[in-house]
C-alpha cells in the first residue's frame, strides 16, 4: 500500500506544487473599486469631450445670433 496522498491530476504535474502562504483579503474590493472608479472617470472624460464638441458645433450659431 501506498503511504502518499496524491489527488487528481497532481501525480501528472511537471511543476512543484505552489503552496500560498499569505492572501490578502481585500484584493477583490480594492480590483473592483479601482474598475469602478475607471469607468468614472471615462464616463466623466467622456461628458467633457461631449460637451466641448456640442459647444463647437452649437457655439458659433449662438453667438451669432
Amino acid at each position: 500500500m501506498s503511504q502518499h496522498n496524491i489527488v487528481g491530476s497532481e501525480a501528472f504535474t511537471r511543476g512543484p506544487s505552489v503552496i500560498i502562504r499569505k492572501y490578502k483579503a481585500g484584493g477583490m474590493r480594492r480590483r473592483r473599486s479601482k474598475t469602478i472608479a475607471t469607468f468614472i472617470a471615462g464616463a466623466g472624460a467622456m461628458l467633457v469631450v461631449g460637451l466641448i464638441t456640442a459647444a463647437a458645433v452649437y457655439g458659433p450659431t449662438l453667438a451669432g445670433g
